[in-house]
């Protein structure tokens, strides 16, 4: 294979694997999204700070 031939295929390579590994990564970081939204604690949130008391619904 000629030179210029193998470093075309090296990038396509290289591309590839790119790709792949930023779809991991999307994959991960959505697993680990909806893992903490669905862990939430259900209820009340009571918050108390310098701004007085707040009470949410969750």
């Amino acid at each position: 294979m000629p030179v210029a031939g193998r470093y075309l295929w090296l990038m396509k390579q290289n591309n590839l694997y790119l790709i792949i590994g930023v779809l991991v990564a999307a994959v991960i970081a959505l697993g680990i999204y909806a893992y903490r939204e669905e862990t939430k604690p259900k209820g009340v949130e009571l918050r108390i700070d310098e701004t007085g008391i707040s009470v949410q619904e969750k």
